[in-house]
């Protein structure tokens, strides 16, 4: 007991002398923008002394943490609609944009060397396009020779947001798809096998020959996986680029849907990719610990501002500045402590 005490009391002690900045952010959810996160993370620390423990674990267990208040925010690419928001008294905004891509594990095919469109990649996520020779795969790769070899699907086996926009974009090119599958965080896919998080299925579709899966673009690049071209809502061939993700989000009205919830698949233009996507931060209007979530909007406000640079070094799109703007408002208006007491203020923030 005597050595607890002394534990204790140095813990105190230090507690005394170690500045107020020492509080560690904590947050669960979303593995798409986790790239980006731990990019901000590791240089916000250095800058500030303030961590940040981030858990990947999809956007689903992101949304059960923070509705059950267990870490000081949720990450979710599949934003929560109004009555939800309300219901669990969260704020709910954008934090940065980027692509989802098709991988494949194809022998000598290197990078945007095949295009898909979207109603061939529903059909192999269906199983109905079965080999890499199908004539539906053929006609939209003409002059390269595709092998006989039977299609192995990867998909994510957890609840996720990656899964939500890819079917959201699925269902929108694809009939069969929408009434046989449709669009959730979660579904009953038809085939293939099951893998957790953008990192699972980076993996096994590097693994296993003949394979196709889907994840964001920063864990294609940096796993140097093949990825396709894809046919896009206008019908032009568009390769997964920042200006390609640009485009797709250049026309949305964020505040057009509660929480910002805008949805950027398949949207028009001859330069959009079509699995482009936004990640949003949920946070409590009246959180637990109110000193943790103050540091987190510092944190995010500081992304905001300083982080843009190395979000486009890893192919994100940040938000437009009005948007942030906005976004900073609603902070300062609606995150709280018990007493009513705004959490953010502009001057506080890291700029």
């Amino acid at each position: 007991m005597n050595h607890i005490r002394t534990i204790a009391a140095a813990g105190f002690l230090a507690a005394m002398v170690v500045p107020a900045v020492a509080v560690e952010i904590s947050g669960a959810g979303a593995t798409f923008p986790y790239p980006v996160y731990a990019k901000w993370a590791d240089a916000y620390k250095k800058q500030t002394g303030v961590g940040l423990n981030y858990q990947s674990i999809g956007s689903g267990g992101g949304i059960k943490q923070i509705e059950a208040k267990t870490v000081t925010f949720g990450a979710t690419d599949a934003p929560l609609k109004g009555a939800d928001l309300e219901k669990f008294g969260l704020v709910q905004f954008p934090m940065v944009m980027g692509g989802i891509v098709p991988v494949i594990n194809l022998t000598g095919v290197k990078s945007g060397e095949i295009v898909l469109d979207g109603p061939t990649l529903a059909g192999i996520f269906l199983g109905t396009v079965k080999t890499w020779d199908d004539p539906a795969i053929k006609k939209l790769n003409p002059n390269i020779n595709l092998p006989s070899q039977a299609i192995a699907v990867v998909h994510r086996s957890d609840g996720s947001g990656t899964t939500f926009n890819f079917t959201y974009y699925l269902a929108a090119a694809s009939a069969d798809w929408k009434s046989q599958v449709g669009s959730a965080t979660s579904v009953e896919w038809p085939v293939g096998i099951g893998a957790k998080g953008n990192e699972g299925v980076s993996n096994n579709v590097s693994q296993t020959q003949g394979s196709i899966g889907y994840v964001e673009y920063a864990y294609a690049l940096q796993n140097k996986m093949v990825y396709t071209k894809m046919i896009n809502k206008d019908g032009k061939t568009v390769s997964p680029t920042s200006d390609a993700f640009q485009a797709a989000a250049a026309n949305a009205d964020w505040s057009s849907v509660p929480g910002y919830g805008v949805i950027l698949a398949n949207q028009p233009g001859a330069a959009s990719w079509p699995m482009t996507a936004a990640t949003f931060i949920l946070i409590p209007k009246q959180p637990q610990d109110p000193t943790a979530t103050a540091e987190a909007l510092k944190f995010f406000a500081w992304a905001y501002d300083k982080g843009d640079k190395m979000a486009e070094e890893l192919d994100y799109v940040p938000m437009p500045k009005k948007v942030v703007g906005q976004i900073e408002k609603i902070w300062a208006s609606e995150v709280k402590d018990s007493g009513g007491k705004p959490l953010y203020v502009a001057s506080t923030a890291a700029h």
